[in-house]
């Protein structure tokens, strides 16, 4: 093999020679490579990766600094933001995806990357005199015409190696309209560029000043979440909680996927993340390899509508509606527990039908002990509590909390040091005493008597802290190895062990390096999602559209729920969840409001439609890596998972037509009343899709009867939806159909799980 070959990593390769681990990271490694396109970037090693990861690092200390404590104009900002972003999209993304080679960057992808970067600081530099210039005399400006028409073009290619060709697509059809619209009106070509990257209706508008004000900081603190080991801690936890019943590995992927997907903005993510523990023990279980990838893809795209830490189209959402994010958070809780609550029921009873049974109680950890890491909560508790309080802005709530993932790393250091030098060598004990703890009197003290604002003393104490707690624990680490022999390699692997477990301030860089990639492709969508809006905007096309869609439904609200429906799944299947919210927003969302729907309910609708297209066929991403793990077919993974979703296209319905979903103006007992029948409405549902009811003897092959299913469903539906006359009637049938199913008896013949 030659060196170059050597060099080059072809994509979807699997590593045959490793041990098993390898292998499977590799394995995991290349589906994400090849469903999701933000996980397909160069791969630098030694030097040039230490460089790579400073300037991710410094990107993120730069967002969190922004958003923080500068005060610049928002051209300064936007820009200044954006030109960073071509930056490291660059130095991260190649041309395409296939063979990958080590350390090397082509010098095309160089020349895009400086006149991108040019391009954008040109703004950031020049705004000041810009912004009151005049526009005649800008118009006539060479520079500034070339600088627009560089941007725009070298963000869009970065968004078709980060993103995906299926938005560019989309954004090339408007681009060509309003292009041909003011050309057609006897306007210069610079005219567009004006508008669309100039402008604050175009490139610099809501979606990228919401992204770098409030998503980024949002994102590196989920970075900073994942270093202190709670994904795992999710997933034990659920383990522990729902592991032992019937068919408890689905149920453990419902659940940690949930907890895991409040922190993960990507439903590919999230699936391969979790699906490589859950998915192998499904099938083992016994759950069909289909079954197996569609419960963890769907419980997965559920994670984006999951509170606190929704997907980053929910602070577009605030930001469009000019609501509190709380307000969202509130309105999101009961929704998002309805649709995890179909995806569970449709999994138990599939276990009941298949007679599965759970996982052994020494495959399960003992909760008392999990609790003990309940500490790793923290930050999720502080961001709760401020965010709903609404005592601080959300990127100062999002900020305090990733000091406290810190913390929490630094307490996990404390307790599982103490722990382990306490068992391993019982007669230096006193390593460990209460003086250990000085660090928070460092902490109050500086804290209290320093004569600066608040940012600026948690800065300072968080500096402190890290590095006394991190001081100690290095020391008494290293002085624990020096007292063991060298022959006692017990005492030692076991020192190794946890040495590799603890947060340590390459975690915390790690973090920010995280942090700044991930930015990336979500600032990249909200760039090219505000091209898009401008071009709606400032041609009219926007008000035109609405006003079809209106026609062609003659007023009648359901007909406009299904076409908008219809046009929120087509544009997700090829479009990140950010993108397809921000053009819906700006074109279906106000055909709603216009047919009477709320406007909260009305963006709750084109936001929830926009995240299931994830698992809905042709183009189910989220459900074709679960089949990459599962070794399913990605279709009728797809089809299986639309079915466990089914809860994510009915209850839009349900809260556009009926606003009580969304708990607006309503009293406690209203609230009570529409969780209960809701609970009992999705039983209805599930009972109907899966066949399968309470009532079957478990591990029997015989289904319920169609004439059953179809008034379960429907008592279901009417369930779900809110009102006294629909409950009664839905009640009605579906305890006609659980009585009926009980009369007639189950006959069936178990089958083997």
């Amino acid at each position: 093999m030659s060196k170059n070959d050597k060099n080059m990593i072809p994509e979807g390769s699997v590593n045959t020679e490793g041990t098993e681990p390898e292998k499977t990271a590799a394995d995991l490694d290349a589906i994400m490579r090849k469903y999701d396109r933000e996980s397909n970037t160069r791969i630098w090693e030694g030097k040039p990766k230490i460089f790579v990861s400073i300037v991710l690092a410094a990107f993120s200390m730069y967002c969190i600094y922004v958003t923080l404590f500068a005060n610049f104009l928002d051209q300064v900002r936007l820009s200044s933001f954006l030109g960073l972003v071509v930056v490291m999209g660059y130095l991260t993304y190649p041309a395409k995806k296939g063979r990958v080679k080590v350390n090397h960057m082509p010098w095309y992808d160089i020349v895009l990357m400086i006149l991108g970067a040019a391009a954008f600081f040109y703004y950031t530099f020049s705004a000041s005199s810009l912004v009151t210039m005049r526009v005649a005399k800008k118009l006539t400006n060479p520079l500034y015409i070339t600088a627009g028409v560089v941007g725009i073009l070298v963000l869009c290619e970065l968004c078709r190696r980060s993103v995906g060709v299926p938005i560019l697509c989309v954004c090339g059809i408007f681009l060509g309209y309003t292009i041909y619209f003011y050309v057609k009106d006897g306007k210069m070509l610079a005219n567009v560029v004006h508008e669309l990257f100039y402008n604050e209706n175009g490139l610099l508008s809501t979606p990228v000043n919401v992204c770098s004000k409030y998503i980024v900081v949002f994102i590196i603190f989920g970075a900073f979440l994942e270093k202190t080991g709670i994904s795992e801690f999710f997933i034990s936890l659920a383990n522990g909680l729902t592991g032992k019943y019937a068919g408890g590995p689905a149920k453990v992927a419902v659940v940690s996927s949930a907890l895991c997907g409040m922190v993960s903005g990507s439903s590919v993510g999230n699936t391969v993340t979790t699906g490589s523990m859950t998915i192998p023990m499904m099938k083992k279980t016994g759950y069909d390899k289909n079954f197996s990838g569609a419960v963890e893809a769907a419980a997965s795209t559920g994670g984006q509508i999951m509170p606190p830490i929704m997907g980053a189209a929910a602070f577009l959402m605030a930001d469009y509606l000019g609501v509190p994010y709380s307000n969202i958070i509130v309105r999101a809780i009961l929704p998002a527990c309805l649709y995890f609550l179909g995806v569970f029921l449709s999994v138990h009873l599939e276990a009941k039908r298949l007679g599965l049974k759970g996982l052994s109680k020494d495959q399960l950890p003992r909760i008392k002990e999990l609790m003990k890491e309940s500490y790793l909560l923290l930050p999720l508790a502080i961001l709760i509590y401020l965010v709903c309080s609404n005592m601080k802005t959300m990127q100062f709530s999002a900020a305090v909390s990733i000091v406290a993932t810190i913390v929490a790393g630094l307490i996990s250091n404390y307790l599982k040091m103490r722990r382990t030098v306490k068992e391993t060598l019982a007669a230096d004990t006193s390593s460990f005493n209460e003086t250990y703890l000085l660090p928070f009197a460092i902490i109050v003290y500086l804290l209290c008597s320093l004569q600066y604002s608040v940012e600026t003393s948690i800065i300072i104490t968080v500096v402190s802290m890290v590095v006394v707690w991190f001081s100690s624990c290095y020391i008494i680490m290293r002085k624990a190895f020096r007292r063991i022999q060298p022959d006692d390699s017990e005492k030692y692997a076991e020192f190794q062990k946890v040495d590799q477990t603890l947060f340590k301030p390459v975690n915390v860089m790690q973090a920010l390096e995280n942090g700044g990639r991930n930015c990336i492709s979500v600032a990249v969508a909200c760039g090219v999602a505000g091209l898009i809006c401008g071009c709606l905007t400032v041609t009219g096309l926007a008000s035109t559209v609405i006003n079809t869609i209106v026609t062609i439904s003659q007023g009648k609200l359901f007909l406009g729920l299904m076409l908008t429906m219809i046009c929120c799944i087509i544009l997700g299947m090829g479009l990140p969840t950010t993108a397809t919210y921000c053009i819906m927003a700006s074109t279906c969302a106000p055909i709603l409001i216009k047919m009477g729907v709320p406007e909260l309910a009305a963006h709750f609708f084109v936001f929830y439609y926009g995240i299931v297209a994830d698992i809905t066929p042709p183009v189910a991403l989220a459900a074709y890596a679960g089949s990459a793990i599962s070794g399913g077919s990605p279709m009728k993974t797809g089809i299986n998972a639309t079915k466990l979703a089914i809860a994510g296209f009915i209850i839009p319905f349900i809260f556009a037509m009926s606003p009580d979903m969304l708990l607006i103006n309503t009293t406690w007992y209203e609230v009570v009343l529409i969780t209960v029948t809701s609970i009992v409405g999705m039983y209805g549902v599930t009972l109907g899709l899966t066949g399968f009811s309470a009532y079957e003897k478990q591990g029997s092959a015989r289904m319920v009867g169609i004439f059953i299913r179809v008034i379960a469903i429907a008592g279901g539906l009417l369930l779900i939806y809110p009102g006294i006359v629909t409950d009664v009637i839905g009640v009605a049938m579906v305890a006609g159909a659980l009585l009926i199913r009980k009369m007639t008896g189950s006959r069936g013949k178990a089958v083997s799980a």
